[in-house]
């Protein structure tokens, strides 16, 4: 039963997947923590410290049978974390309680388990991310050839296609699965390195054998399923990683931002509309309205990841000598907080990117309103080639536009430049094809072979590579 008498993280409560949060759970931390310790003891053990198969074994017996009352009575004791999870897990695995973390500081367990609690979470963001390019490329394909206004600085341009449109989106989110795999390249662990990095504890158990060492954090990487370690590093790893971290996270909310926001655009011109269930409401006074929730709840948990990156750089730049520790609490928030955000981020954006709905009769006629005006070169030019003078035909074309203009803007009318066009006989020649020079289909240039061939050449190819992952939806919980 929920406790309503206490703060609760509405990250937790309402948006993110249970997937994501368990990721970043206690009880993740804590495990990971014992599979350090395991890791390095076997190897200690493997090239020649007195640690015995049965104290190893014992420590495996308990490395997921964690005895939290005992941690939080330790902790309460002597105020540290880390040395109140050796203490509990020396309680348990009584063998080899004086060797558990042997050689090693806190931030051999915290920061190697930080890291691949991220790596982790990385490939969850991942595949949410490329399950939504693959909705938007059904998307973009479907209306490829569909016209609809384009829009600069928010007044009518050129037309453009709804799946051109849904292309600019899938183009965004290229771009953050780039910068996502190329995050992934940078991931290395701490590795075992001391307490001010220097490996010098690990260099007097082995008795001035600097060779063993590097043999030693290569042999514990290697049991934690990693190549990749940082060369140097004081006792943390370089917080600059959770800057980029922050920062590609960054990124994929701001694509996410920007779609919401065109969707809320598009859903009041009616153009467009986000999925609403059969008993949602959008009020609770007008009875009759729709509201963007789900974009708006988008742009809202986007705004909170924005932020973000800025944190990190604070912490980066402010790491003393070889470390300070003001980032631990800080660091407890911001990473966990930012991947929850844009994991409940890219729920939404399933969730609404598989179920939009087009009104294509609002498209045309909003196209029909605005038409006639991008036509007139076109019309011009017909003329031309009948015949007129170029000149003349500018100057009455002219002088058509702002009358239908004033019709629209000052009355209230609907756009009638083609009417006063057919009124007026110095565009005789064209009257008869004009409902041909109309046809919005003439105006969206290469929007349609745009969207088939960015979708093959760049599209394709990731989600084939994805394509084991793909098939999942969005959960929209409230």
């Amino acid at each position: 039963m929920q406790d309503t008498s206490v703060y609760e993280n509405p990250l937790l409560s309402r948006y993110a997947s249970r997937a994501m949060a368990e990721n970043f759970s206690d009880d993740k931390k804590f495990r990971l923590w014992r599979k350090l310790w395991i890791a390095l003891a076997e190897a200690e053990k493997e090239l020649g410290l007195p640690i015995t198969e049965g104290q190893i074994a014992e420590m495996k017996q308990y490395a997921n049978d964690i005895n939290y009352e005992d941690a939080n009575a330790f902790e309460r004791e002597v105020r540290h974390d880390v040395m109140a999870h050796v203490k509990a897990f020396g309680k348990q695995a009584k063998s080899a309680e004086p060797i558990i973390h042997l050689g090693a500081t806190s931030c051999y367990v915290t920061d190697n388990a930080e890291v691949m609690i991220i790596d982790d979470a990385l490939d969850m963001v991942t595949a949410k991310l490329v399950n939504v390019m693959d909705k938007l490329r059904a998307f973009a394909l479907r209306y490829k050839d569909l016209p609809t206004l384009g829009f600069t600085h928010l007044q009518p341009a050129q037309l453009t296609t709804v799946g051109k449109r849904a292309a600019l989106w899938l183009s965004d989110l290229k771009l953050d699965y780039e910068d996502l795999v190329h995050l992934k390249s940078t991931v290395r662990l701490r590795g075992v390195k001391g307490t001010t990095g220097t490996q010098a504890s690990f260099l007097d158990l082995f008795n001035g054998d600097g060779e063993k060492v590097k043999e030693l954090e290569k042999r514990v990487v290697a049991k934690l399923g990693y190549t990749a370690v940082y060369g140097v590093t004081g006792q943390t790893y370089p917080r600059k990683f959770d800057y980029n971290v922050l920062c590609v996270l960054s990124q994929i909310a701001q694509s996410a931002y920007r779609f919401s926001n065109d969707i809320r655009l598009l859903q009041h011109m009616k153009e467009i509309e986000e999925p609403i269930e059969k008993n949602q409401i959008g009020s609770s006074a007008m009875a009759y309205k729709r509201n963007p929730m789900r974009s708006e709840r988008m742009g809202s948990l986007a705004r909170y990841v924005l932020s973000l990156p800025v944190n990190a750089a604070v912490t980066a730049s402010t790491q003393w000598f070889e470390r300070t520790l003001d980032d631990s609490a800080n660091k407890r928030i911001v990473i966990a907080q930012a991947f929850l955000a844009v994991d409940a981020i890219l729920n939404l954006y399933l969730n609404i990117s598989e179920n939009l709905v087009v009104y294509d009769k609002v498209i045309a006629k909003h196209i029909a309103a605005e038409l006639p005006f991008m036509a007139t070169e076109n019309i011009m030019m017909e003329c031309v080639k009948a015949g007129g003078n170029r000149q003349e035909l500018h100057e009455r074309i002219r002088v058509l536009s702002r009358q239908a203009a004033a019709h629209v803007k000052q009355e209230g009318k609907d756009n009638d430049l083609i009417d006063l066009i057919k009124q007026d006989e110095m565009f005789r020649p064209v009257w008869s094809s004009l409902d041909g020079i109309l046809d919005a289909k003439n105006f969206i240039g290469r929007s349609s072979e745009q969207v088939s061939e960015f979708i093959a050449a760049e599209i394709d190819p990731i989600l084939q590579a994805h394509a084991d992952e793909l098939g999942v939806s969005g959960e929209v919980r409230v």
